[in-house]
């Protein structure tokens, strides 16, 4: 009897072992995973509401259960106020979030770094809960994701995307105007405006939504790294400054307040407005210009290269064919051209997060396990997607996106080794422009430095207002005196404190490169 009572104790005490100890290969066994947990990832993006996601979710969630033993849950931070949501959604610091979707240039992930929103994540633990992923990140990536000597942020470095502006026209018409090879200059942008001013009735060379900053923005911008070898700082509360050249990247410059290229955009942006070659109201027009673009309405729409290849050139194919859609891209003349940084996606665990090895584990399983991985990104084959024979992606019979499709948002752990090329995607373009661009273009070189703009917060919040106030009428030439009215923006700059922000900024920059 005793010996029964021993034999049975030690049953169930190696049953409660196992049970603590139940781990995914990976971890080693290692991983206490003895406890069900849920795990809750942030994105951006408005929340879908057809319901082909939460099925989706649960086919996912039944892998990981057997896996990790956890679930996951999506919170979504919806577009409207998007910025303000996602840094007071931070700043509760309340155990809401796990995985946190955030990025250096575009959701604050270096502030939010240094507000303590956002958990050390040590090398043993990447190593421990997320092997595959730490495994495949060159230590030098990790290494841009450090603050103060500790990593924050894991990357998405294994995803090859360009989303450089540039404009989006028919090559049809720009041979109907001389063009042969296409529009490749901002001269070339020129001739073809002007030819669709005069040939084609009713069609506006260039319908486009003036009423918003991105749009002049980008225009501005475009321009300079067009015409100059400067290189644009991200991530600073306005858009004013760059790295002197590629050869001089650390020397901190304004071609804003200095030089003659912002003189001769504003002359260039006059004489078009003057030519007709968008809306004489264009300042307050919020309409659509892509959807004019397909309809034959305008000759133009302005965007990236990724929107251009997987969306833009596919869908004008069908509408207007034969109009052969082309890219020029912003920087093409001079080659001047920076790749994406690997941390304008990257993925980072709240730093109140409850569990945050096992948030670890589901990140590395939804990046790195194919099952996972076309489940979240794709959804469910049959149903939202089918491979074809030469193994690229389509969409099933009688798919309608509207009602079938799934959505995620999981910007921020894309995986070329698992990514499924698109059939309806404009491939040969995407090749063709991909390798053009390797050949010259650098690597994003400010990622690391995190500047501290507390000391110029007034000047900073001066030379927005000034730049939100004189650029879009610049960028749409409605001035009088182009020359004039630059010199008179320089002003405003200069007495909104642009030198006193020049200077911090410069000294930061010295610091961190010396």
């Amino acid at each position: 009897m005793k010996k029964k009572l021993l034999l049975l104790l030690m049953v169930i005490t190696m049953s409660t072992v196992l049970a603590a100890c139940k781990s995914d290969k990976a971890t080693g066994g290692k991983v206490d995973m003895s406890e069900h947990v849920e795990i809750t990832y942030m994105t951006t993006g408005n929340k879908p509401t057809n319901g082909k996601t939460e099925i989706m979710m649960e086919k996912l969630n039944a892998i990981l259960k057997e896996k990790v033993n956890a679930t996951l849950k999506i919170y979504w931070i919806e577009w409207t106020d998007y910025m303000t949501t996602y840094n007071l959604t931070l700043a509760q610091n309340d155990g809401t979030v796990d995985l946190v979707g955030t990025a250096t240039d575009w959701l604050d992930a270096w502030p939010n770094v240094k507000k303590g929103a956002f958990l050390e994540l040590s090398e043993d633990m990447l190593k421990t809960y997320a092997p595959k992923t730490w495994e495949s990140v060159p230590q030098e990536y990790w290494d841009m994701c450090k603050y103060e000597g500790e990593i924050y942020l894991i990357p998405e470095d294994n995803y090859a995307q360009w989303i450089n502006h540039g404009f989006m026209y028919r090559m049809d018409w720009a041979k109907e105007a001389g063009l042969a090879n296409g529009v490749h200059s901002w001269s070339d942008l020129g001739k073809y405006f002007q030819y669709i001013k005069d040939n084609k009735e009713g069609v506006i060379p260039w319908d486009a939504s003036g009423s918003g900053t991105t749009v002049y923005t980008t225009l501005s911008g475009g321009w300079i790294s067009s015409h100059t070898d400067d290189v644009f700082i991200e991530g600073l509360e306005v858009p004013l400054f760059y790295g002197n050249s590629k050869d001089d990247l650390y020397t901190v410059v304004s071609p804003f307040y200095e030089g003659n290229e912002l003189v001769e955009f504003a002359k260039t942006m006059k004489a078009w407005a003057d030519a007709g070659y968008w809306r004489t109201d264009v300042l307050n027009y919020s309409g659509e210009t892509r959807e004019e673009f397909y309809i034959g309405h305008t000759g133009a729409d302005q965007h990236h290269t990724q929107t251009w290849y997987t969306s833009v050139r596919p869908k004008m194919d069908e509408t207007q064919p034969g109009s052969d859609v082309g890219f020029f891209y912003f920087g093409e003349e001079t080659q001047n051209l920076v790749a994406l940084s690997i941390t304008h996606g990257a993925m980072a665990v709240a730093s109140s997060s409850k569990n945050p090895e096992r948030a670890l584990m589901v990140y590395d399983l939804l990046r790195n396990d194919e099952e996972c991985y076309r489940l979240f990104n794709y959804g469910i084959e049959g149903e939202q997607y089918i491979i074809k024979e030469d193994g690229t992606m389509d969409r099933p019979e009688g798919f309608d996106s509207d009602r079938d499709s799934i959505q995620t948002n999981f910007w921020w752990g894309r995986n070329d080794d698992l990514e499924l090329l698109n059939s309806t995607w404009y491939n040969e373009g995407r090749a063709k422009m991909f390798e053009e661009y390797s050949k010259f273009a650098i690597p994003y070189p400010y990622g690391q430095i995190v500047f501290n703009t507390n000391n110029v917060k007034a000047q900073m919040s001066n030379l927005s207002d000034v730049y939100n106030n004189y650029m879009p009428r610049i960028a749409f030439g409605k001035v009088d005196d182009a020359e004039a009215f630059v010199a008179e923006f320089r002003d405003a700059l200069k007495a909104a404190g642009i030198e006193d922000v020049i200077k911090e900024l410069q000294k930061q920059m010295d610091e961190f490169y010396k």
